[in-house]
């Protein structure tokens, strides 16, 4: 037996646009991904302040791409195997 998908579609006219995830506890998804919330900030990975210097890239620049990555996997825009 199928399971029922309470899934929302966004299409309501409105000039002004719309506001996609009110909370961080909010789910949303893309091209058919599994929606889910928004991934939990983390001062190591997301202060931007020391990303980059000069010619530096080492392990905090590293850490800022994956984290970019394994957050646009999770909402489904980054196609997968």
């Amino acid at each position: 037996m199928a399971t029922a998908q309470s899934y929302e579609n966004l299409d309501y006219g409105s000039p002004d646009g719309c506001v996609i995830c009110r909370a961080t506890s909010d789910k949303v998804a893309f091209y058919g991904g599994t929606p889910v919330a928004q991934r939990a900030y983390s001062s190591a990975v997301h202060a931007t302040s020391a990303l980059a210097t000069s010619t530096d890239f080492g392990a905090t620049q590293l850490a800022a791409v994956q984290e970019l990555q394994n957050t646009v996997i999770g909402l489904g825009i980054w196609a997968t195997a």
